[in-house]
């Protein structure tokens, strides 16, 4: 016999609060198992396949950490040191920029930029507070994500967690399934399955999104001569997760380094314009719609407040798991909305005589 609605919504309940709790006590210590399990959700298709192509689940495993450890290590030994150094060199010359910005307000319109009123104050102090602070920003942004744990510690159980659960991964999801309670077996597939296909077409294709989108973006402006393009670029391409903030951000920040650099030669001006153009129109048109698709259930909206929620509340380690924890609501919420759509209270005493609402 199914125990009742009221005592499975307080078991669940108090499921929900004591996960948070652990998140927020042990943010730290879980934070490398979440990234680990994490990639080795975000990896598991590509082990499915291989198996499908004659490899044992072993081999699988080994040839993808092999091949993801050479591209990590192109990928530090050739792109993060020049990341590090266009990044303090962007701090470094931020002052001149704003002051080259306050002398041609100063040309072109004087009384907004006299001495003592707001634009001359405002331009005159961001210089030097970016100077004097660029550089414990830049150190920040760098070092947030690895400051939580030490960082050999990091480096080296990540990569261990998610060996072993990618190795396991089809293993570990055959025992959770044999656990589910049989009242409600069923049911709780249907849901993982939405949940499953939410994730993996957000995150999966969002991440590919922001790859594909980064790549473009930092090779297109180093070629067109910004020198601050290939941070630009990878800021442009990482803020795109987060939808229209991408493009506002790395968009604005290459026209205005593009003004800076390249001012009166609007023609490379204009190069640098027509890249996030074209970058926008492929998003928009072609990247997006073929790798995310356009029917995942995860609004804008919703997705932003998620990242903010979680971010403010548990750091980094509840920006790594805002997205799955929003994505599991979404499917919550729906499943629980056509529950209500079906039943009595809404369709009221005179259910039995009426076609059953459409979600």
């Amino acid at each position: 016999m199914a125990l009742p609605a009221r005592q499975q919504m307080i078991y669940w309940g108090v499921a929900g609060v004591l996960f948070l709790i652990a998140l927020w006590l042990l943010g730290s210590v879980i934070m490398p198992f979440l990234l680990g399990g994490a990639i080795a959700y975000f990896l598991d298709p590509v082990a499915d396949k291989l198996e499908k192509w004659g490899m044992s689940r072993v081999w699988a495993t080994a040839t993808i950490g092999l091949v993801a450890t050479l591209g990590f290590v192109i990928l530090g030994l050739a792109v993060v040191p020049l990341l590090v150094h266009q990044l303090t060199q962007l701090v470094a010359t931020a002052p001149d920029m704003a002051q080259q910005l306050q002398v041609f307000l100063s040309e072109k319109f004087p009384s907004m930029n006299e001495r003592g009123s707001v634009v001359y104050e405002t331009l005159n102090s961001v210089g030097e507070a970016v100077k004097a602070r660029g550089g414990q920003l830049a150190q920040t942004v760098l070092t947030s994500a690895m400051g939580v744990v030490n960082f050999l510690v990091f480096i080296v159980v990540v990569p261990v967690v998610t060996f072993y659960m990618l190795l396991d991964w089809d293993k570990m999801l055959t025992r959770i399934n044999d656990w589910l309670p049989l009242d409600h077996a069923e049911e709780i597939r249907a849901l993982a399955r939405e949940i499953d296909r939410v994730l993996s077409g957000f995150v999966r294709g969002q991440v590919s999104v922001c790859v594909i989108l980064g790549t473009f973006y930092a090779i297109s402006l180093m070629l067109a001569g910004l020198n601050f393009g290939l941070i630009a670029g990878a800021i442009a391409g990482l803020l795109t997760f987060i939808p229209y903030v991408g493009a506002i951000i790395g968009g604005g920040l290459s026209i205005g380094l593009a003004l800076y650099q390249f001012w009166g030669d609007w023609f490379s001006i204009g190069i640098v314009v027509a890249i996030f153009a074209v970058g926008q129109f492929l998003e928009g048109n072609v990247i997006t719609p073929k790798l995310v698709g356009n029917s995942i259930g995860l609004h804008p909206l919703w997705l932003i407040f998620a990242l903010s929620a979680f971010g403010t509340l548990f750091g980094f380690v509840g920006m790594l798991v805002a997205v799955p924890v929003a994505a599991v609501i979404g499917v919550l919420a729906r499943a629980a909305l056509d529950r209500y759509l079906q039943g009595r209270l809404y369709l009221g005493l005179e259910a039995d005589d009426r076609p059953p609402a459409e979600p």
